[in-house]
């Protein structure tokens, strides 16, 4: 059977073992998403990288909370649950929302005095600085689930279920809620290296809006597309947790092996990731 999550108080979930790690990779999950849905991700990358993965409330074992329908405030929070990881480099990867969250908690870490991230991983999300004006969060369930199983996410096949849609439903729409009325503040950026991650063919992130996020830090940005629609690191897990080991056994806080994907540049670096 496999070992049971060590949790960091509310928030926080490990899934293997990595005490010799020297480096932290904090995952926050998609709307609607769990800490589960970095299991494959943790695998791969133990025990080289420490994993840990954000468990939102209103979800799985946090089910009877209500849900944060506020970016801002679950940043906030996941800040305050997560600020005393500070033993060994901490990088961030975030999916879809999960990049909004990691932008915005890396903007906290900074703001507070505490130590940027060695690294931002921003998954499958267009850069805060380009908006679209969207409103599924105020539509019906029946909306909202077409637009779930349109981007076809994880277990997407369990919502068939009306049981699994009544457990569910409440978080999604609370996300949603959260990251489309969410609205970045001009002016601030990261000073962090920012390696975006996007799907050749994602519904929702145009290569254009992936580029923009070169805009929102003072260090080097980089764009990895991936074959794939939004959950393209579903499929292209081996890849992506190559990519990740890669980047942070270059900054000196990883050991992990394989094939390096070898450029830095000053300017914004595209990589087309094929099959």
């Amino acid at each position: 059977m496999p070992q049971a999550p060590v949790q960091f108080g509310t928030w926080v979930r490990r899934f293997h073992p990595a005490s010799d790690a020297r480096a932290r990779l904090l995952c926050l999950p998609h709307a609607g998403g769990s800490a589960s849905f970095y299991v494959p991700l943790s695998k791969a990358l133990a025990p080289e990288v420490d994993v840990l993965a954000v468990q939102y409330p209103g979800r799985q074992d946090r089910y009877h909370e209500p849900s944060v329908s506020s970016v801002p405030e679950l940043a906030d929070q996941i800040l305050e649950a997560v600020r005393h990881l500070d033993d060994r480099p901490l990088a961030l990867f975030g999916h879809s929302m999960g990049a909004v969250l990691g932008y915005e908690i890396a903007l906290r870490l900074q703001d507070v005095g505490l130590p940027a991230p060695v690294r931002f991983f921003a998954s499958g999300r267009r850069a805060p600085s380009r908006d679209r004006d969207e409103r599924l969060h105020l539509g019906t369930d029946a909306q909202l689930l077409a637009e779930v199983r349109r981007l076809g996410g994880p277990n997407v096949e369990l919502l068939a279920d009306p049981e699994m849609r009544e457990l569910v439903m409440p978080a999604i729409r609370g996300d949603y809620h959260a990251v489309e009325n969410y609205r970045h503040a001009p002016g601030r950026k990261l000073t962090c290296p920012v390696t975006v991650l996007t799907g050749d063919s994602d519904p929702r992130v145009s290569i254009d809006e992936a580029t923009a996020w070169e805009e929102h830090t003072t260090g080097l940005t980089e764009l990895q597309v991936f074959p794939g629609g939004h959950f393209f690191l579903v499929d292209q897990n081996k890849r992506v947790s190559g990519l990740l080991a890669d980047r942070l056994a270059r900054l000196g806080v990883g050991s992990r092996g394989g094939a390096s994907m070898s450029f830095v540049n000053p300017a914004l670096s595209v990589l087309w990731v094929s099959v």
